[in-house]
């Protein structure tokens, strides 16, 4: 690919008065350095595109659908901002799930399951996955398809690519999505999505897409831009591969007994339903478990001080859908709305102070000083972080519930 008749590659690498020359600058006229650095990553964008035509070139892409796809594609500086910062990781969970849990979704969720009924049905059918778990995820990622992106699939993902953070997820997913396109599944002019590339009712990137969308309507295109029946049969089919059985809940939310011990959470504390009962572990409200033998692990979002969950592995194919306990668990919880149930009957620390991402890497890098475990010094609290958190507080005497708020990080601070 060539601009202004030259070779990328040798625009790219110009000094800046060389460029002003060949773009007609002089030394009479002032120069718009924000100009010539914007045309400067624009050539080494088209650069970029030219160095990935022949992996594209290996996996099927013709080169009249590469050329029209990158025709007039410059990186999006919205997108560098948006990399940095995602609502289900930075958030308070309670905010995150009361905003996406409220009463107006909650209604609009039951009034579309009415709508859709027969497509749900449908779906339920063919994949065993509960129809309010498809219609809850369908109202998490575009509320029921009230936004479901307008952004240049492209063009997102080959800023993605291009430069940042996320350069490696970018590349593969631009990938995909030429697949996508090189299918006939969905014209160019159609191919719309979020930020990071997801796309329509329920918001598949192109690799998800290429491996789990389906043809519910029968008309030969995976189509979840425009038919619900695709999107929704498409999500099922995803849970399903990822674990979903139909002969049990995703979980129930629990009453703890009194001196209960704490380090029995997490997934190296699963076991039957049947075996958290004989421990006093009860279903929160009046609500009973309803099986035995299936397993469970013990879910304890902000530790001892919130509601206290038992989920099976149908949480885990959720969780699946986005690495978030937040996300899981409002999907979760908007499922069991939509069915009928009540809210959650314990109530959330909403006065706690919670830890930034630099408080979280501040913690994870004094924890794994003395010894413990946490798996990086990301900022990111996950399973390894949460167990070195929990083996530090009963080193120290006090109750390890693997969460750690702004006075567990002061004693660590302090030495103690």
């Amino acid at each position: 690919m060539k601009r202004f008749g030259l070779s990328l590659r040798g625009f790219a690498a110009m000094p800046v008065f060389l460029a002003c020359l060949v773009l007609g600058a002089t030394t009479s006229r002032s120069l718009d350095i924000g100009a010539l650095e914007a045309l400067s990553r624009n050539a080494a964008f088209d650069q970029f595109v030219e160095d990935l035509w022949p992996e594209a070139r290996r996996k099927g892409i013709s080169p009249k659908l590469y050329r029209e796809a990158f025709a007039g594609v410059t990186p999006d500086p919205r997108i560098f901002a948006r990399q940095t910062s995602q609502a289900e990781f930075s958030t308070p969970i309670w905010t995150y799930i009361d905003k996406r849990v409220s009463a107006d979704r909650i209604a609009r969720g039951k009034s579309m399951l009415g709508t859709h009924a027969r497509a749900l049905q449908a779906v339920e059918r063919r994949y065993g996955v509960d129809k309010y778990v498809v219609a809850s995820i369908w109202g998490m990622e575009t509320n029921f398809g009230s936004f479901t992106g307008k952004m240049s699939v492209i063009r997102s993902l080959a800023t993605m690519a291009f430069s940042g953070g996320r350069k490696k997820y970018g590349r593969k997913q631009l990938l995909g999505a030429l697949d996508i396109l090189q299918s006939g599944d969905i014209p160019l002019d159609q191919f719309k999505g979020s930020w990071a590339g997801a796309m329509g009712h329920t918001q598949f990137i192109p690799l998800t897409y290429n491996a789990y969308a389906v043809d519910m309507t029968g008309d030969g295109k995976r189509d979840i831009w425009n038919s619900i029946p695709d999107a929704l049969g498409s999500t099922a089919n995803y849970l399903k591969k990822r674990g979903w059985k139909n002969h049990m809940p995703w979980g129930w939310e629990v009453r703890l007994p009194r001196g209960f011990n704490y380090r029995m959470a997490g997934k190296k504390g699963t076991r039957s339903v049947a075996a958290w009962a004989k421990l006093g572990v009860r279903p929160a409200g009046r609500g009973k478990y309803g099986v035995a033998d299936v397993r469970a692990r013990l879910l304890l979002p902000v530790g001892r001080h919130g509601p206290a969950f038992l989920v099976t592995r149908n949480f885990d194919a959720i969780l699946a859908y986005n690495r978030s306990n937040s996300y899981a668990l409002a999907v979760a919880h908007l499922a069991d709305r939509l069915a009928g149930q009540g809210p959650f009957v314990a109530n959330w620390p909403t006065d706690l102070k919670l830890l930034s991402r630099s408080d979280n890497r501040e913690l994870q890098k004094l924890l794994s000083a003395r010894g413990f475990n946490t798996g990086g010094t990301s900022g990111t609290i996950g399973p390894r972080t949460r167990s070195a958190i929990s083996n530090y507080q009963h080193r120290i005497g006090l109750t390890p519930d693997g969460y750690a708020d702004a006075r567990l990080l002061e004693r660590l601070r302090r030495g103690l």
